[in-house]
């Protein structure tokens, strides 16, 4: 590692790759090929992401127990595709290793922990917390404006009262609008920055960028792409979390095809400049 370089690449300079016009058959091959990595080595990769569906079930029980949080429950399960792009980086870098042909087993994905660009990918990742806490704290807010500090006495309460009362159903439309706010500010600042990272070791500014300007010049396919990582991420959720074991890895590898879909190689000629 050539040097704390986070900002900039390792030699100071700010990279601009170039990015391209996507369709919708794109995605779909980029799900496509996902599940291909997937299904090479299946066992792998359901070690590798058993960690998410138990860490759901951790945090439903905490919630729905001694914490007197169940208004929290369906945040938390939300919350999943803010922190995501960065639980999934191992993916990434298994789907790279397969590209290049090398081996794919599942201990190459701690392979990570040796990338020049691990300060800048900390850093976004450190960013994504950041926005999951707050989104936490956005949804416990709106809660207790409606409802007030008293916590629900049982989630089939909770459940009955969101459901029957004016207070409740606007509780589901603010909640869900804040986090489809905090959902596209992940998506646009993220979509393709943790694969790039581990592509090229661009810097943190470059990569969030180039997520950027992937979704500007894609924005109803990055859009599409959104909705279909949030389906299948509640698909994966609904049987306590289990699903997340195949849904999060296919959904890692897909990421890591679609940016190769939209960011031109690295031989292509990139604008740079000092920082």
């Amino acid at each position: 590692m050539a040097g704390f370089h986070v900002m900039a690449d390792a030699r100071g300079m700010h990279v601009q790759p170039a990015v391209r016009r996507i369709t919708t058959s794109d995605l779909w091959d980029a799900l496509r090929l996902g599940a291909e990595d997937f299904w090479a080595k299946p066992s792998h990769y359901v070690f590798l992401c058993l960690i998410y569906p138990i860490v759901g079930l951790i945090l439903t029980r905490w919630t729905s127990s001694g914490a007197n949080a169940i208004q929290l429950i369906y945040p938390l399960m939300s919350g999943f595709a803010l922190v995501g792009p960065f639980a999934a980086i191992g993916l990434y870098e298994i789907s790279r290793r397969r590209e290049l042909g090398m081996d794919t087993s599942w201990w190459h994905a701690l392979d990570v922990r040796r990338s020049p660009a691990i300060p800048s990918i900390v850093v976004i990742g450190v960013m994504l917390v950041a926005l999951f806490l707050l989104w936490l704290y956005t949804a416990q807010s709106i809660y207790t404006g409606l409802f007030g500090d008293r916590p629900p006495s049982s989630i089939g309460g909770f459940v009955r009262e969101v459901l029957t009362t004016s207070k409740g159903w606007t509780l589901i439309l603010a909640g869900n609008a804040a986090g489809f706010v905090f959902a596209a500010v992940v998506l646009a600042t993220t979509v393709i920055a943790f694969p790039l990272l581990l592509d090229r070791d661009v810097g943190a500014v470059s990569a969030i960028e180039t997520s950027a300007r992937a979704v500007l010049t894609n924005p109803l396919q990055m859009a599409l792409w959104g909705l279909m990582v949030a389906v299948l991420l509640v698909i994966g959720s609904i049987p306590v979390f289990a699903g997340l074991a195949v849904v999060m890895p296919v959904l890692g590898h897909a990421t890591w095809h679609l940016y190769r879909k939209v960011v031109e190689p690295e031989r292509a000629q990139q604008p740079k400049r000092p920082m």
